[in-house]
């Protein structure tokens, strides 16, 4: 069975003009129901994550900082929203469920959280609508309790994993691998393992002949235990944020080839939605719940 980490929490909204990024969330869920692609019992509610794991990853003076309110104006600036104390339990509990993602991935071959991927959050601080890094959180749970020894962190968001690829620089057992839009934010990118940078206005053909080249490698050298995948919506030909001409069909292939890689090699996967920002949420919704029905399909 298909499980998949999803909270009400997941949709708090955030002040006036910042709102527009939530909507999906709930959307995703109630489409995916009334569609019928899946049924409550896909469907789980994480708890809020232990701070040892949060700790495993990040400076415990800046989670002090979120846990206490004590986050100055600049690094909100950074983060692209006022934080509060509910947007730090929020992201408490999509943390966990990415967590939790990863014993159902275990089990049946996939699991997914409808939020999450938050990439750009660093080590000691957050920045680009992220508070925790869950990834690298999970990451870190799979090596502590060594039910991983190599992983591999597959980025398809359209901005680059700079917090992630700087919170792994020196951990050999997880390869981090980003293919972003090349003049997209950040604008100073960190080094991934494997960064390929992709040239504004990139359409289907030659985002798609990469992907296909890059991975089957990458899982043949790196020889990873576990998958996380971040699947980021951004490079819609329609996404208003990712310079990129890629449309719903090629973001589909995309997904269905990264689900046929891993099952090929039964590689245990846990997806992370990331971003989208497409004028229409309708499109951001659509690109988003493609990629719950191909994991449907191909696992079940």
């Amino acid at each position: 069975m298909l499980k998949i980490a999803y909270d009400s929490i997941y949709t708090h909204p955030l002040p006036e003009g910042h709102r527009f990024p939530m909507m999906k969330y709930e959307l995703i869920h109630e489409q995916l129901l009334y569609e019928g692609t899946c049924t409550s019992e896909n469907f789980f509610s994480p708890a809020s994550v232990d701070p040892e794991w949060v700790l495993g990853v990040h400076n415990r003076q800046y989670f002090d900082d979120l846990l206490n309110l004590r986050i100055d104006a600049r690094m909100e600036r950074r983060i692209g929203f006022p934080v509060t104390e509910r947007l730090v339990q929020r992201e408490l509990i999509i943390t966990q469920g990415t967590i939790d993602c990863c014993q159902y991935a275990f089990e049946y071959g996939v699991s997914m959280n409808i939020a999450g991927g938050t990439h750009h959050a660093y080590a000691d601080r957050g920045e680009g609508f992220c508070l925790l890094n869950d990834v690298a959180v999970a990451s870190n749970y799979l090596l502590a309790r060594q039910l991983a020894k190599q992983i591999l962190v597959v980025d398809l968001d359209v901005h680059q994993g700079n917090g992630t690829a700087v919170i792994f620089e020196n951990e050999p057992r997880v390869f981090t691998f980003s293919m972003h839009g090349k003049e997209n934010y950040p604008l100073k990118k960190e080094r991934s393992d494997l960064d390929i940078e992709l040239p504004t206005y990139c359409e289907d053909t030659h985002y798609l002949n990469l992907l296909f080249d890059t991975l089957p490698r990458l899982i043949d050298e790196v020889k990873p235990q576990f998958i996380f995948y971040i699947s980021g919506v951004d490079i819609l030909a329609s996404d208003k944020l990712g310079k990129l001409r890629v449309s719903m069909e090629g973001c589909a292939r995309r997904d269905a080839f990264v689900f046929e890689q891993a099952w090929k090699h039964k590689i245990p996967i846990v997806v992370s939605m990331g971003g989208g920002y497409s004028p229409r949420i309708a499109d951001i919704v659509e690109a988003h719940c493609n990629t719950f029905r191909l994991a449907e399909k191909l696992f079940f």
